[in-house]
């Protein structure tokens, strides 16, 4: 029994909360802003890497903040500083989507990593973003 906990608590640190893409828009079609292809998704939407887990981004930070919840406050908010909000990003821009629902347009962006990449004003604010170095 001792075997298992240890193991849950290894494997729920590592990969994270993944349930919690449930209670975005477009949680499981948030694009992956370092490779630049369609289709490429960011598993871990409110973390600093891909797959999840370790620390939390701009987007984690506030939705963790708000108690983990889709809220207006949320969604109005531009948690990366890109220059577009967080609903715009996710395909809410009207703040609308209620949790089980369907968002009014995909996921454009990455609420939680600044875009484009490579864009001079976003170089500081994607520090701590660890793309997989063969991709940036």
């Amino acid at each position: 029994m001792s075997l298992l906990i240890v193991y849950l608590v290894f494997t729920t640190g590592v990969l994270g909360f993944p349930w919690f893409r449930n209670d975005i828009p477009n949680g499981y079609k948030v694009p992956d802003p370092c490779t630049g292809q369609t289709g490429q998704i960011w598993e871990g939407v409110g973390h600093n890497q891909e797959p999840g887990g370790g620390p939390r981004n701009p987007f984690g930070l506030d939705f963790k903040t708000v108690g983990f919840k889709w809220t207006k406050e949320l969604c109005q908010k531009d948690s990366d500083k890109d220059g577009r909000t967080n609903g715009e990003e996710l395909g809410d821009p009207g703040c609308t989507w209620t949790k089980g629902g369907t968002p009014s347009a995909a996921a454009s962006g990455h609420p939680g990593i600044c875009e484009p990449m490579g864009n001079s004003s976003c170089v500081t604010a994607n520090k701590d973003i660890m793309c997989p170095s063969n991709t940036q």
